[in-house]
Order: structure tokens, then C-alpha cells, then sequence
């Protein structure tokens, strides 16, 4: 259980797995797509979904190399979840505003 919140709790996890679930990808096309993420990040984030087996990565021998990332029948089955996860999200996000708000304003005047 804690090794799937580690890697769903990383900040680009998540749209990561939102971009592949479209289908595969060029390095290039996931980078233009996930705005705001460094090189860096998005080839950590991609290298550790590879990890855990959720994205295959395939190399063409060409000059230069190109790079397609895709999900894995287990990355596919784990971004299902994610999207019922982002869906739920979406449609509680005002109750729990609403709840931190009430919550808040109980505290603040203590």
C-alpha cells in the first residue's frame, strides 16, 4: 500500500499517467504537454513509473534515438483507478472546501 501513495502522492504522477493513458508518447510530446515540469523532473517521473512497471519505454535505433513511453497493462489498470480517484476529486472538491472553511473559522475564533 505504501509503496502505490508514495508514487501517487509525487506531483506529476498523476497528469503523467493522464498523458500516457491516451496512448503512447515521444518524450517530447509528454514534456509539451505537462506544463511547468523540468527535463529533470519529467525523467525522474517517468523513469520511476518504468520502475514500478506501470510505463514501457521503447528506444528506435535512429539518429537520434527516439523515445516512446506507453502504459503497461499495469499502468493502464493503475491509471483507471487514478482517473475514478481525479473524477471524485472534481466532484467533492466545494464540500470539502466547505468543510476546511467551516472547520477554519471554528478554530480561528478560539
Amino acid at each position: 500500500m505504501r509503496l502505490i501513495l508514495d508514487r501517487l502522492g509525487e506531483r506529476w504522477t498523476v497528469t503523467t499517467l493522464a498523458e500516457l493513458s491516451n496512448g503512447p508518447k515521444r518524450y517530447r510530446e509528454i514534456e509539451r504537454a505537462l506544463v511547468g515540469i523540468s527535463q529533470r523532473m519529467m525523467t525522474l517521473t517517468l523513469r520511476r513509473l518504468e520502475r514500478d512497471g506501470y510505463v514501457l519505454r521503447h528506444v528506435e535505433p535512429t539518429v537520434p534515438p527516439s523515445v516512446t513511453y506507453e502504459l503497461s497493462d499495469l499502468g493502464y489498470s493503475f491509471s483507471t483507478q487514478v482517473a475514478l480517484l481525479v473524477t471524485w476529486s472534481r466532484e467533492h472538491k466545494s464540500k470539502l472546501e466547505l468543510a476546511r472553511s467551516t472547520f477554519d473559522s471554528k478554530h480561528d475564533q478560539s
